[in-house]
């Protein structure tokens, strides 16, 4: 997973003169449980690629979005500060990327990841 390889993919967009804006999103495993009590020593992501297609092309759809891409490290055990995932979204202005973000992680991570955490 590389972010600035994400970044200038989308930014050879054909509609890319469109943007005005890029906002990216790095997640990484925390020490603690959503929770925020309980220690993990790391996790295993697991992803639905099926899922994850529709709510990209779903988020692309949004006004004013020009690109959209996601990068989901699975298929290993994360450690602590490992990143675990990668999102871009580029699009015309401030109010329209922030909303497709925000409505893009909140669903990646409600309905494409599951993730098993291993306790520390």
């Amino acid at each position: 997973m590389d972010l600035a390889k994400m970044v200038n993919r989308v930014k050879r967009h054909p509609d890319f003169a469109k943007a005005g804006m890029v906002l990216c999103h790095n997640g990484v495993v925390r020490e603690t449980a959503a929770d925020g009590k309980t220690r993990v020593s790391g996790l295993t992501p697991t992803v639905d690629h099926e899922k994850l297609a529709r709510v990209i092309e779903k988020h692309r759809r949004m006004p004013g979005i020009i690109e959209v891409a996601v990068e989901i490290a699975e298929g290993r055990r994360l450690a602590v500060g490992d990143d675990i995932m990668l999102m871009v979204v580029a699009g015309d202005v401030r109010g329209n990327v922030f909303d497709a973000m925000r409505s893009l992680l909140d669903e990646v991570k409600s309905t494409v990841v599951t993730k098993a955490e291993e306790k520390a």
